[in-house]
């Protein structure tokens, strides 16, 4: 067999193969501090699958065949079902079983929430799926609003069994929760909601209206807001009733997004669905508000994992490609560019850890680590989400053509990034619930400065960042025009906070001369000459 010379593969990198995507001292250590010893092999071995070849082969199967919406059978009965690829119920399951939904919330053990934050955040293989995921754990503490209702629900909520099954949750070894808030007429303004809720005999309520977006609409139960007689109010609105009837959600179609493309998401409207009453009538912002904030620490998480996948990603090209007589990982430029992705994923990670470390404590009662977290995770939720799509654009470039290429696995995480900004508030929402947050309460305030004053003595830079970022809160005249501004360095000194306590001088160093000194361009790859680049691009991309 005469094989044509122009078939030799060249100078391409070879498969990445079976990696663990936990392998890091920085989360692993982030563990140990936060409480969560214990966890480091259950972490480990969840990174272990996710950066698996099968897995990384279920999470392309998965988001290569979207979810199909099937509102009648054959026969012309409506059923408003959605079906999914094998693959994504494979995911599911495995993030299930592992505990990465709601299971933590049946343990009394601390560091619990702190290791499932840690199991997301190395759970890559396919973003889609973690949707559900998230909401499941996220809508506990809502649910625990209304006792009844969560005694009943939580067991199976926080069971490790997935069963995609439609059918009366009372009769299933496991269950998904989802959320449906936003209405055609506005997104973060849930206050002009029009969905009406109507009070029956038996103490439930009836629903109609449509919802914008409803995501994993399969899911067995949602909270929504809709307007009940006393204002607008959170309710518990199942797919199927106690005894199996379906409820009266109709599926009107399912949103062509640009990605998370395995996840289905849709537009649905109530037809006199039956829902229960979650926490007060009229306080239903504030009972929902309960699950949007863990589900903003997800996308901070989320983030983050993305940041850490498009970094190996690109450190595995890099390493192998060659150009100039050099691999390309030694070129100065692109070891500076590396350094600087390094950088990001870094701080992210340790912000990402030190939030899931203040929620856990939280939930164990401490109220300085909730103000903490208030504060703060609003503020990461804001810069982290927003600095992921610009490092998934770098590291594709790292990649050149190759990078723009479906099969190397980039394009997934450049289209997902955006969500994660999106989902649960953009931008200026997430920034703006800071500042109000502030003015309802200057507690966390207090508190985030006496944590970053822990850091103070180790670098000037930072320290002067410190000072400047006090000097923007003298004056809250103008704070609301300035809201980007401010938050932003409230993540930035965050971030630097922790890398001169936990991380290496070479990044600590690189990340105050950047991002706090501003010795820094507009584009990853513009740190200074004097950076120890060699110290953090051998730290990130090991061999």
């Amino acid at each position: 067999m005469i094989v044509a010379t122009t078939h030799q593969v060249l100078n391409q990198a070879p498969p990445l193969g079976d990696y663990d995507t936990s392998a890091d001292p920085v989360l692993l250590d982030s563990l140990v501090r936060g409480g969560a010893e214990w966890a480091v092999d259950e972490v480990s071995a969840v990174g272990r699958l996710a950066g698996s070849e099968h897995m990384r082969k279920l999470g392309q199967l998965a988001q290569a065949h979207p979810p199909q919406l099937h509102t009648h059978d054959r026969y012309g009965n409506r059923i408003d079902e959605v079906e999914y690829d094998p693959a994504y119920h494979q995911l599911m399951t495995t993030a299930v079983e592992h505990g990465i939904a709601a299971a933590p919330w049946a343990e009394n053990r601390r560091g619990v929430h702190l290791a499932r934050a840690a199991k997301l955040l190395v759970w890559t293989p396919e973003p889609g799926h973690t949707c559900p995921i998230s909401m499941s754990y996220a809508v506990v503490p809502a649910l625990r609003m209304s006792p009844g209702i969560a005694s009943s629900l939580e067991p199976r909520l926080s069971s490790r069994v997935y069963d995609p099954e439609l059918r009366d949750p009372a009769t299933k070894p496991g269950l998904i929760a989802g959320m449906s808030m936003t209405e055609k007429q506005g997104g973060s303004d849930v206050r002009t909601n029009t969905t009406r809720a109507e009070p029956l005999a038996d103490g439930s309520f009836a629903l109609t209206g449509h919802k914008w977006f409803t995501s994993a609409p399969m899911s067995d139960f949602f909270l929504t807001l809709a307007q009940a007689p006393r204002g607008l109010s959170c309710f518990l609105v199942p797919r199927v009733l106690p005894g199996g009837e379906r409820n009266q959600i109709r599926l009107m179609r399912l949103k062509d997004k640009l990605g998370n493309k395995a996840n289905a998401s849709s537009e649905i409207e109530y037809e006199h669905a039956i829902g229960w009453l979650i926490g007060e009538q009229g306080r239903g912002v504030r009972t929902i508000v309960e699950m949007v904030n863990l589900t903003r620490l997800d996308c901070v998480l989320g983030s983050t994992g993305g940041m850490r996948t498009a970094l190996k990603l690109a450190g595995h090209h890099v390493r192998h490609r060659h150009t100039f007589g050099k691999a390309l990982i030694d070129q100065p430029l692109m070891r500076q560019v590396i350094a600087d992705l390094a950088v990001e994923a870094e701080a992210s990670t340790l912000a990402a850890m030190r939030l899931a470390e203040a929620h856990d404590r939280a939930v164990n009662g401490d109220p300085t680590e909730a103000a903490l977290r208030r504060l703060a995770l609003a503020a990461s939720k804001y810069y982290i989400c927003k600095r992921g799509p610009i490092h998934a654009a770098e590291a594709l470039e790292c990649l050149g053509g190759n990078g723009y290429i479906e099969d190397s696995g980039m394009p997934q995480i450049y289209r997902e990034q955006p969500l994660l900004s999106i989902w649960e508030g953009s931008g200026n929402v997430a920034a703006l619930d800071a500042l109000r947050a502030l003015a309802r309460d200057p507690e966390p305030l207090e508190v985030y400065f006496t944590e970053m004053e822990a850091a103070t003595g180790a670098d000037p830079r930072f320290d002067d960042a410190l000072q400047r970022l006090k000097k923007e809160f003298a004056d809250p005249a103008d704070l609301e025009v300035r809201a980007r501004r401010v938050v932003e360095q409230l993540a930035l000194v965050f971030q630097g906070s922790l890398l001169l306590q936990y991380s290496s001088p070479a990044v600590a160093d690189a990340f105050c001369a950047t991002r706090l000194d501003r010795d820094w361009g507009g584009a990853f790859g513009t740190m200074p000459a004097r950076t120890d680049f060699g110290a953090i691009v051998d730290r990130a991309v090991a061999a």
